[in-house]
């Protein structure tokens, strides 16, 4: 079900609300958080998509704040509520602010948050590299962005290390776990080696695989040198990471969603490492509402690169 309420008032928001928990269309009981969604109207289904999908496992309240066009002249708020087969598991209220409508974002959406449950802020698209510092950050416990969608992401990491809080992630990080625990496992066989190289394979546009780098130099107390170019051919995303011992080698390519692992003392092997998803990532960073160490750990690392 949608329902779409033009030139309207928060309050007038969360009494429809009400009405359709009241008829039955809305259960409340069971939601787990409440996700704050920012972005630009170009965005907006495809982050409710993710959404959605992700509060199958993570029941939300979903909302959205749609950044309006500014040649839009009139001062209103124009408002959408989804439930049911509309909302995943969800309720999705996407909010739409014009003119002075739009100056206090803290104040369209306070109203509309669950009493006594986190409140997790993403921004799907272009963002602040100081998230924490946004008026919905500062609501937030949690705050993703998501480098990759940003211009010069390789400057954005930079400039998000320096204005780091605990709390901040990035979905950037959050695509590379699968890499991160693979290798991790895989190390655990050279843990008596000495690494002498570390290579990641990766677009040099990609900040999954800069953040893949730091995070290899950071475990094994060496640089990890990013190559972008194999056989001539541009990489696109992360192609794989290979390690040189003293005494061997350890390397991991994945051409498409397999992996092929070749190390030293062991058979070649393969092992399947997808490309995550928006959703895939938001299940993930729902999931764990604290502090990230090891990424406020790892993007230290760019503030002297």
């Amino acid at each position: 079900m949608i329902v779409d309420i033009p030139n309207t008032t928060v309050s007038k928001v969360s009494k429809k609300l009400q009405e359709l928990r009241d008829s039955g269309g809305v259960v409340a009981l069971g939601r787990v958080l409440t996700l704050l969604i920012q972005t630009d109207l170009e965005h907006v289904e495809a982050a409710i998509k993710a959404a959605n999908g992700a509060s199958r496992l993570h029941p939300s309240r979903i909302i959205v704040l749609a950044d309006a066009p500014h040649s839009q002249a009139a001062d209103q708020l124009d408002a959408q509520i989804r439930v049911g087969g509309d909302a995943g598991a969800s309720e999705v209220i996407v909010l739409r602010a014009y003119g002075d409508a739009a100056s206090n974002p803290e104040s369209l959406i306070t109203g509309l948050l669950l009493p006594d449950a986190p409140v997790v802020a993403w921004w799907p698209s272009s963002c602040s590299a100081s998230p924490a510092s946004s008026a919905i950050g500062q609501i937030a416990s949690r705050r993703l962005i998501d480098s990759a969608l940003q211009d010069n992401s390789r400057e954005f990491l930079r400039e998000f290390a320096s204005h780091y809080q605990p709390g901040d992630g990035d979905l950037a990080w959050t695509r590379i776990t699968l890499w991160r625990a693979q290798l991790a496992a895989l190390f655990e066989q050279h843990a008596t080696r000495k690494v002498t190289k570390v290579r990641v394979l990766g677009s040099a546009s990609s900040p999954s695989a800069d953040l893949l780098a730091m995070w290899l130099g950071t475990s094994l107390g060496t640089s990890a040198e990013l190559i972008s170019v194999v056989d001539g051919q541009q990489i696109q995303g992360i192609y794989g990471v290979e390690v040189e011992f003293a005494d061997g080698y350890l390397h991991v390519h994945r051409p498409d969603q397999v992996a092929t692992i070749r190390q030293t003392g062991a058979p070649d092997s393969s092992v399947l490492l997808p490309r995550r998803s928006d959703q895939d990532c938001l299940v993930e960073d729902m999931r764990f509402l604290g502090e990230d160490d090891i990424f406020g750990n790892v993007l230290k690392g760019f503030l002297t690169k």
